[in-house]
């Protein structure tokens, strides 16, 4: 419930405006003096303070002072008799929201009181997106393959030619689309990302090339497409291997001569767009397999960058647990974790099939669980998906026999090969070295099933 405090030295003012605001479910607090009201302020969070100019010990302007000298952002209301009407616009100067003259009109009083509300919750949705947008910009790590990509980037950026991206998933590649965007000639233009894995076979025309008013069914009015969106700016089009091959001719199209055509239209739109694309699959190996327009894969594929796995970059994993540290701790708003060494050691021992993204989780678990220090019985305790560590070793006294460790280590090491390959048999198969048939034989065997 939202926390208001009334500094006024005339009860009267206090006791109605309280009755006022906790009618409309305030919280409300008071306070007869400035001194009061700010001892309050600096102890006390409130959503909005209602301050009076003129009262004894502190006046309402010394009182804005000191709140804008130690850095209190509260929006403060400020009520004036008539006669200080000059100080009261003084105060707006200062930095306070608005004034009410008194008898303040409670009508107005509590519109000006939401509005400030309104602010304060627009003043904090910025400053979250702005965190957002500033972390979204760093790719962190210096190993080898790390800094190949930055020098790749920084080759390829500024000119105008398509990029594929390449790697498992959450290995970093909207990262790398981000820092082909911002470190191009359209850094001042949008970049606009079209999921292709997420969006429906059906729909995803009409979201690229956007559609006219009954096109279809429910096409109740015109619709702005991806492409058009992203005019003079980029346009990132993640995992483009799960686009059908319908929707893979048109955007062939719009590569070859810069136009689009909505859905239900006939008529021809220019588009300036800088396309980055990205995927987790083999593209060659989709052509193959008729999956994927080969045209298309040449005219996306001008330069290719891939990004490594976790597992092939470990060296990064000490300079990335300490990002993500100071990223979680300081959005919850808590002082900076350590990490000990044999913590480090414990992490780079696992086998990171999530890549980076399971790397910051598992970073949030720990922040959340440990202590002021991280230790490595943190991570053997908090590191799995279920809160337990993959890397404990095994506990041999659990078996009674050789038969039962063999069977125990072939069934973690098939689970482990069918994770990386998202339970996908064949590609699973192909990574064992056997046929799709004694893999399929073996899981029935040893009772495995997909979680």
């Amino acid at each position: 419930m939202p926390k208001i405090l009334i500094v006024d030295d005339e009860k009267a003012i206090r006791r109605t405006l309280k009755e006022i605001l906790e009618y409309e479910k305030y919280t409300i607090e008071e306070a007869e003096d400035g001194e009061i009201g700010l001892q309050k302020i600096e102890k006390n969070e409130y959503d909005v303070v209602i301050l009076d100019v003129k009262m004894p010990k502190k006046d309402g302007i010394e009182v804005l002072t000191e709140m804008q000298q130690k850095g209190i952002d509260t929006p403060v209301i400020v009520l004036s008799g008539h006669g200080n009407i000059e100080t009261a616009v003084e105060a707006v100067k200062k930095g306070a929201f608005d004034f009410i003259p008194k008898p303040p009109d409670l009508n107005r009083l509590l519109i000006t009181v939401r509005n400030a509300m309104d602010k304060v919750s627009l003043v904090t949705e910025t400053k979250i997106l702005k965190k957002k947008i500033a972390k979204s910009k760093d790719i962190v790590g210096d190993s080898n393959p790390i800094q190949k990509i930055k020098e790749t980037i920084a080759k390829v950026a500024p000119t105008e030619a398509r990029v594929l991206i390449t790697g498992d998933n959450g290995s970093g590649k909207e990262l790398v689309a981000r820092w082909v965007h911002e470190q191009s000639n359209r850094a001042n233009g949008p970049l606009v990302e079209v999921n292709c894995a997420a969006i429906p076979s059906e729909l995803i025309e009409s979201e690229l090339f956007g559609h006219e008013k009954g096109a279809f069914t429910s096409a109740i009015k015109q619709r702005v497409g991806k492409f058009e969106q992203a005019n003079g700016g980029t346009l990132f089009l993640d995992e483009i291997g799960d686009m059908s091959l319908s929707a893979q001719a048109k955007v062939l199209r719009a590569l070859q001569e810069n136009k689009i055509t909505k859905v239900g239209g006939d008529k021809e739109e220019k588009v300036d767009v800088r396309v980055v694309a990205a995927t987790n699959k083999d593209l060659l190996k989709e052509v193959e397999e008729n999956r994927f327009r080969l045209d298309l894969y040449h005219r996306l594929s001008v330069i290719l960058i891939h990004v490594p796995s976790l597992n092939q970059r470990k060296d990064d994993i000490p300079v990335l647990t300490e990002h993500f540290l100071n990223e979680i701790c300081g959005d919850y708003g808590i002082p900076i974790k350590k990490i000990d060494e044999n913590a480090l050691e414990s992490l780079q021992a696992r086998n990171w099939t999530g890549n980076i993204r399971e790397l910051r989780n598992v970073v949030e678990r720990l922040v959340i669980m440990s202590d002021k220090t991280i230790t490595k019985q943190d991570v053997i305790d908090y590191s799995g998906p279920s809160g337990k560590a993959e890397d404990k070793g095994i506990d041999f006294d659990k078996f009674a026999n050789l038969q039962q460790l063999n069977d125990y280590v072939e069934r973690s090491f098939i689970e482990n090969k069918l994770d990386k390959n998202d339970w996908n048999t064949t590609k699973t198969a192909e990574d064992m070295g056997i046929s799709k048939k004694a893999l399929e034989e073996k899981l029935e065997s040893l009772g495995l099933k997909k979680r």
